[in-house]
Order: structure tokens, then C-alpha cells, then sequence
């Protein structure tokens, strides 16, 4: 069995930072990336990692001192010095990260876009079709985003050979490491463009003012956002678009508030006429319809208009239409009209009304508790 110890040269009672501490100073020996390294230190070096990867790991180090096989789960390098600090100790985790990136696509997506959508409590009630201006960016019609002037193509970057990444020899505590940068003159794309496109400089896309048709479905509310998919800015180099985000903000209506997909409008009625009745005519966003007021019809009292609310998004039907009454009391009468309110109150024995509190049951607080709770 191949003696582990005499590879790092420790002893068999060595603490783990002796071995971590031999085997740090073989691996800077004979690491075949270090320059000065001798033929078979390649070799040599796969041995020291071997050693230390059951030496360095306590279970596998317990088996192996017990004549047994190393090789258990949780293979690697073990203990508290694995590959990433091998890796890091020789290279640096972002060189690492630059050998495997290869060069960088000149073509991107581009960015999104958020556009404001004003509508009126009609359009959102039953929806509206509306063409959209959107300032973004289009692929260039000169170059069609290949950046280059017409005629021309891009050039293969003589420094890197297309890689996107140079190689330099950088010397550090290891003695001389070979380390990756990206490419100073291509920018890590591996290619160049010898002659940029005049109208776009060279990005492969130009500003333009742009018209998107849209249909808004009933229903959409203050905050509501409606993607229109690919609609967005053209990314460099005629990559792929964005998309586009509407949304939408309604604008307040001075007779109708909405709450939900119901509409509330309030509608003031003289005194005489909600204690003897009357039919009155209501212009709501359908049209005129008449709004039917029965003989005593108490002021705060609702009536309710079915189906003549906000469209449900994507569901189908609307909401209803809520006619809150509004009894006006008169406050200027001339002497006909108190004399003839006087005799109504005889009438009615009500010249001298007695003062009493409503029913707990009856009263305005009660309607109202009854209505917030949905009764």
C-alpha cells in the first residue's frame, strides 16, 4: 500500500495543520502550471493531491491507518482545504470563471419598458382598443444590427484570436501563475469592427418612436400591468427585444366612484318627492334608465341597478350600479309653502313632535353597522 506520510513527508503522528502545511508547500512545488517546474512534477504533484485527499480527510486518515480502503463517500480533497482553495490559490476564483467563459455574445436583450395608461371609467368598463406611442429602441435599418457599415463584417481580434481572453504571466507568493483577463481590445467579444455603422456608431440599433395596438378587456383597474411580449427596446447588436409593461391608471369620474366592479352614485331627490314617489331618469355609462323611487323612500336609501357596473376581468358580466338617495329638506320657503307644510304637520299630529331615540335595531348607526357588515 502506498505509504501516504513519506509522499508529504510528515510523520504518522502528524497534527492535520502539519499535512495541511506539507502538502500547501509540495503542491507550490510541483504544481506543473509553476514555472521552473521539473519533468514529472506532474506526476509527483497527482500523488501529493492523492495524499493528502485521504491524509487530510480525518475518516478517510482513520481507515487508512487501519490498513483499510481510503476510498470511502465524500471522495475530493478532503479536510478544510478542498479544490476551490487549491483552485483559488493558483488562479483566483474570477481568472477561473474567465477560462470557461469564452467570448462574450456582442448581441443582448434588451430592457424592458414601463408605459403609463390613463382611461376613463368607460374605457375600463367595457374595455377599449387604444394605440399606444412608445419611444424605444429599433433594430438599425442601415447596418440590420450587425453593427458593421454595409459591405463589411467583424473581424476576428488579432490579440486574443477570437477567445475573448488573454493569457498573462503574473508573479506572486507561488513563484510565476498563469492567470486570464478578458481581452483589453475586443472587450471579451473576440471579435472587433473595423468600420462601425455611421448611423447606429456601431450598436446595431437606433432610437424610434414606435405605435403599439392594444386591447385593454374590461375590468382593469388602477395598477393593473398588461405585457405585450417582445414589444420592448431591440437589445445591442439587434439582439433580442424587451418587453413592454402597461399600466393602467383611472382616471377619476366626477359621478360615479368605483369600489371593486361596482359603481356608486349618489342622487338627490326633493323632499316631496321621496315621500310621495316618482320615477326619475339616471344617465349611466349604458344610457338613460330610470331609477324608481317608492312613496317614503328614506334619505341614505340604496337602490340598486343590476349588471350596469365594471366589467369582471376575464371572467365575464359586470357589477352592479348602487343609487345612494339624497332627500333634499328645503331651506328657504316663501309664506304659501310654510303655511301649507304647517297643515301637513296638523294633519299628521306632528306640530309638536315628541323627542325619542330610534330603536337599537332601527336607528342611522344601526344601518350603518348593518351595512359595513354586509347585511
Amino acid at each position: 500500500m502506498t505509504d501516504y506520510y513519506e509522499i508529504l513527508g510528515v510523520p504518522r503522528d502528524a497534527t492535520p495543520d502539519q499535512i495541511k502545511k506539507a502538502y500547501r508547500k509540495l503542491a507550490r512545488e510541483h504544481h506543473p502550471d509553476v514555472s521552473g517546474a521539473e519533468a514529472g512534477s506532474e506526476d509527483t504533484f497527482k500523488d501529493v493531491s492523492r495524499a493528502y485527499d485521504v491524509l487530510g480527510n480525518p475518516e478517510k486518515r482513520r481507515a487508512y491507518d487501519m490498513g483499510g480502503d481510503p476510498s470511502a463517500p465524500g471522495g475530493g480533497m478532503g479536510g478544510g482545504f478542498g479544490f476551490q482553495d487549491i483552485f483559488e490559490t493558483f488562479f483566483g476564483a474570477a481568472t477561473g470563471a474567465a477560462q470557461q467563459r469564452g467570448p462574450i455574445p456582442r448581441a443582448r436583450r434588451g430592457q424592458d419598458a414601463l408605459v403609463r395608461l390613463d382611461l376613463d371609467l368607460s374605457e375600463v368598463t367595457f374595455g377599449v382598443h387604444r394605440e399606444v406611442p412608445v419611444d424605444t429602441a429599433v433594430v438599425c435599418p442601415t447596418c440590420s444590427g450587425t453593427c458593421c457599415r454595409p459591405g463589411t463584417s467583424p473581424r476576428t481580434c488579432e490579440v486574443c484570436g477570437g477567445r475573448g481572453s488573454v493569457q498573462r504571466v503574473a508573479r506572486s507568493f507561488l513563484g510565476q501563475v498563469m492567470t486570464t483577463q478578458p481581452c483589453a481590445v475586443c472587450h471579451g467579444f473576440g471579435s472587433v469592427i473595423p468600420e462601425p455603422c455611421t448611423e447606429c456608431s456601431g450598436e446595431g440599433r437606433v432610437r424610434s418612436r414606435r405605435t403599439l395596438s392594444v386591447d385593454v378587456p374590461a375590468g382593469v383597474d388602477t395598477g393593473t400591468r398588461i405585457k405585450l411580449t417582445g414589444q420592448g427596446e431591440v437589445g445591442p447588436a439587434g439582439g433580442p427585444a424587451g418587453d413592454v409593461y402597461l399600466e393602467v391608471r383611472e382616471r377619476k369620474n366626477d359621478t360615479f366612484v368605483r369600489r371593486g366592479d361596482d359603481l356608486h352614485a349618489t342622487l338627490e331627490v326633493p323632499m316631496t318627492a321621496a315621500a310621495l314617489g316618482t320615477v326619475l331618469t339616471l344617465d349611466t355609462l349604458d344610457g338613460p334608465r330610470e331609477v324608481d323611487l317608492r312613496p317614503g323612500t328614506q334619505p341614505s336609501q340604496i337602490v340598486t341597478l343590476k349588471n350596469l357596473g365594471v366589467g369582471h376581468l376575464h371572467v365575464g358580466g359586470r357589477g352592479d350600479l348602487h343609487v345612494h338617495v339624497d332627500v333634499q329638506v328645503p331651506t328657504a320657503m316663501d309664506d304659501e309653502q310654510v303655511e301649507l307644510l304647517r297643515k301637513l304637520a296638523a294633519l299628521r299630529g306632528e306640530e309638536r313632535p315628541e323627542s325619542r331615540f330610534a330603536g337599537s335595531s332601527t336607528g342611522v348607526f344601526a344601518k350603518l353597522r348593518d351595512k359595513l357588515a354586509g347585511r
